[in-house]
């Protein structure tokens, strides 16, 4: 299972993702990097087919100054994607003897960023249409992604519009652990992306565990207040 949110904060944008790929044709699961840089000033997670997606890695490492600065960056992603779609659709083959159930070249694509003072999310689905999630504030993709809408929901309350790109992050970890309880096929390690007017920052692991540290002093204050209140 992957999974890849992005949320829009006060001051930017936090994406993470957990790092289980699952090789549905080996009956196999190993960890790999999902979130990847988009030049400096945005970032990028896939889910689906990996040859898909090491293309897609490419192109946008060779051309991240150009979708950056386009007018409409929903439409440069989108022309960047469909050549490769396009390529592993025409290129597949379905029917392998021995492969039944080994998967699709099909893959979601989805950047978030900050320009102009203004949170940008925006997903390439594997049918090359965009989406845009920026006002909506939450997105999140891969076969985990409705239980990450869920949580997601279940945080709503919070109003991470209004808060700092610091409490984005503890509540995209919290999501993150969450679905790492329910789901055997989500798992650590989880990487995290901070964008905001200075660029984006791919937390480091010490960085994720400081987070971690967090997350766990605000559940511990929820506990203490769910005590005072109903004990």
């Amino acid at each position: 299972m992957t999974v890849v949110l992005a949320t829009v904060c006060q001051d930017g944008v936090v994406l993470g993702s957990d790092s289980q790929i699952t090789d549905k044709g080996r009956g196999m699961t190993y960890p790999a990097e999902k979130l990847h840089p988009l030049g400096t000033k945005a970032a990028w997670g896939g889910s689906g087919a990996r040859s898909v997606l090491t293309d897609v890695q490419r192109c946008f490492n060779d051309n991240s100054a150009a979708i950056l600065e386009a007018p409409d960056i929903g439409r440069a992603l989108q022309g960047q994607v469909l050549p490769i779609l396009r390529h592993h659709y025409e290129t597949f083959i379905p029917d392998v003897p021995g492969e039944e159930g080994g998967g699709t070249p099909s893959a979601y694509v989805m950047a978030a960023g900050w320009r102009d003072g203004e949170p940008w999310i925006i997903e390439i689905t594997p049918s090359g249409m965009i989406g845009h999630y920026a006002d909506i504030g939450f997105h999140a993709i891969g076969s985990g992604a409705a239980m990450a809408q869920q949580a997601g929901s279940l945080l709503s309350h919070f109003h991470l519009s209004k808060r700092s790109v610091r409490f984005g992050c503890a509540a995209v970890l919290r999501v993150l652990q969450a679905l790492d309880l329910t789901s055997a096929s989500v798992g650590k390690p989880f990487s995290l992306c901070r964008i905001d007017a200075d660029g984006a920052h791919h937390l480091s692991d010490e960085e994720i565990d400081e987070v971690g540290d967090v997350v766990r002093q605000w559940e511990e204050a929820e506990q203490k207040v769910i005590g005072k209140i109903f004990d």
